[in-house]
């Protein structure tokens, strides 16, 4: 899948985000240990731990960050949806293919 990895170049220095190339609230990438690892998609119903997750986020109305949050704690993982900085100087973009798996099932439970 084709991601845009948006570096922002902040007071505070650069910072580079991957993105979904159209911002969805049902869509993140989820990094682990601030590197982009996971890919869930809550609409995508053909794979099981985007299920779980749209149950979770959807069905329970909770925020996808909470969820994850949640998630995190639970396993005992550095989890995380980064976001744009609020105040940019400067920002590029480029695509880049990649492909991110969905989060383990076992840590879904």
């Amino acid at each position: 899948m084709t991601y845009k990895l948006t570096t922002y170049k902040t007071i505070r220095g650069k910072k580079e985000i991957l993105e979904t190339q159209k911002k969805k609230s049902t869509e993140a990438i989820i990094y682990q240990d601030d590197k982009p690892a996971f890919f869930v998609d809550c609409f995508d119903l053909q794979t099981e731990s985007n299920i779980i997750m749209n149950s979770l986020v959807l069905c329970q109305q909770r925020s996808l960050k909470a969820v994850i949050k949640e998630i995190a704690a639970k396993n005992n993982v550095n989890l995380s949806i980064k976001e744009t900085p609020l105040f940019v100087l400067k920002s590029s973009y480029e695509l880049k293919e990649m492909e991110l798996p969905p989060l383990p099932e076992n840590w879904l439970n």
